[in-house]
């Protein structure tokens, strides 16, 4: 930087860069030295390091996937009791008869457990003793786009803070090369692929570095990784040098967090010139490990970017979430799921299988499921939106392996026994990274916000 540069920069600015930038490095240390703060890891320490989630979006049918209802089969035809769905938020069924649809596969035990998961799932089956099914979930939003917003944000109100936003401004990353949060979708071919919008992984009104990068899936996972010919390091070094001195001045005039987010993420792109290429250079991953996958990688599918989850893992990215689109089943719910769940069966197997044997399991918090469920009425062939009971499953760092907790009714439309909201979701998912979601707060118009809300209570019986 040049003297005059550097005379034009007020106290007032250096520390506020200081704040922003050293502040966030430091971050880390602090959680682990002082444990008045109010961050400060639980006693003993986290069990969680890192969230990779597995989103199956469009909503996938708990009837055909982990929550068995025998009695539904035996009333496959007949009216749906009016007593279940009388005044009861219904989508596109409004209005229609309604008739119960059984379930379209079978269900085995499996594991010294005994859960039951349906047999479209094989492969995910032998993981019935490492994961937790939750068969009591419940939701606020019917419809595909703000149910997700839901998912993400614990809120229906677009502009909030995402949970990976939330996770990485509350525990800083663990790499400088990498972004702490990465975000990766796939499209499946069993069922309507819903738009997965940019906001579902934003930072809202946390400041932008917090937000998530989305890698594409084939090809470069970010574009212009590759230096343009005739640009050496010294040379883009110069540039990149040169623009910071220039935000540095506008620094100068007020500290404003978002030109630290520059200046940082300039930085976090002159680096992933690097990293990134050795990130997807999977000539270091032994053919079985490939084959465990079903992926040569690079390829778009839900197995490759599997693949790349875990070494995001490896490399020490906090919050990874994986979309695959493919599971809005309205119709032919037989055929399409059956295609979904093969398209994510093997995939999901080999990345908790993986990460187990690699010891990254046991930091690793994994949670796999949808926005919502589905209707144990049919529509036509299939079903329709569901948010009175659904399922999803967590494995790895502080889960009870080989557990099932809560129940839906004998038909599966409503969550009747240990119901567990999205704000308990997440207030669990904070705790096993060592954070209480009643104290990761963000004051923004006078007020203070946090993931969730006024809301959420850890779910301790499926802690291990």
């Amino acid at each position: 930087m040049t003297d005059v540069l550097r005379n034009m920069i007020s106290r007032r600015a250096f520390l506020g860069q200081t704040g922003y930038g050293v502040g966030a490095a430091a971050l880390g240390s602090m959680l682990a030295r002082d444990e008045g703060h109010p961050l400060s890891p639980s006693k003993p320490r986290p069990k969680a390091r890192r969230v990779i989630h597995l989103c199956m979006a469009g909503g996938p049918s708990h009837l055909e996937g982990f929550d068995w209802k025998p009695e539904l089969r035996r009333m496959h035809g007949q009216d749906m009791p009016e007593s279940f769905t009388k005044g009861q938020p219904i989508a596109q069924l409004q209005g229609q008869k309604l008739r119960c649809l059984g379930p379209q596969y079978d269900f085995s035990r499996h594991g010294q457990s005994g859960q039951q998961i349906s047999d479209a799932f094989p492969k995910m089956a032998r993981l019935a003793d490492d994961i937790c099914i939750v068969r009591s979930m419940f939701t606020e939003q019917i419809n595909h786009d703000p149910a997700h917003t839901f998912m993400n944000t614990g809120t229906a109100i677009s502009g909030r803070p995402s949970m990976g936003s939330w996770v990485l401004y509350g525990l800083g990353a663990e790499t400088e090369d990498l972004p702490g949060f990465v975000v990766l979708s796939s499209v499946g071919k069993g069922g309507q692929a819903q738009p997965i919008s940019a906001r579902q992984w934003h930072s809202g009104f946390l400041p932008g570095r917090y937000q998530g990068v989305r890698f594409h899936s084939i090809g470069d996972p970010v574009h212009y990784v590759g230096r343009p010919p005739g640009v050496d390091d010294a040379s883009q070094r110069q540039v990149l040098d040169a623009i910071r001195d220039l935000d540095l001045l506008q620094q100068g005039a007020g500290a404003n967090p978002e030109i630290a987010t520059r200046i940082a993420q300039y930085e976090m792109g002159y680096r992933m010139h690097t990293s990134v290429p050795e990130l997807t250079d999977l000539s270091d991953e032994p053919q079985e490990v490939l084959d465990l996958y079903g992926t040569r990688g690079g390829d778009g599918t839900f197995a490759s970017n599997c693949l790349l989850a875990r070494r995001l893992a490896e490399r020490g990215v906090r919050f990874i979430q994986l979309y695959h689109r493919a599971w809005d089943h309205h119709g032919n719910i037989r055929g399409g799921f059956a295609i979904s769940a093969k398209e994510v069966d093997q995939a999901t197997y080999a990345l908790v299988t993986d990460l187990k044997r690699r010891g990254l399991l046991e930091d690793t918090l994994i949670i796999y499921g949808g926005e919502f469920g589905r209707t144990p009425m049919g529509q036509g062939s299939g079903r329709d939106h569901h948010i009175k009971g659904f399922s999803l499953w967590l494995a790895g760092a502080g889960i009870r392996g080989g557990f099932s907790y809560g129940a839906t009714d004998e038909l599966g439309y409503h969550a009747v026994q240990d119901r567990v909201h999205v704000n308990d979701l997440h207030a669990t998912m904070l705790h096993l990274l060592g954070v209480n979601h009643e104290r990761l707060t963000y004051r923004y118009r006078g007020r203070d916000f946090r993931l969730t809300d006024v809301a959420g209570q850890v779910v301790r019986p499926i802690l291990a």
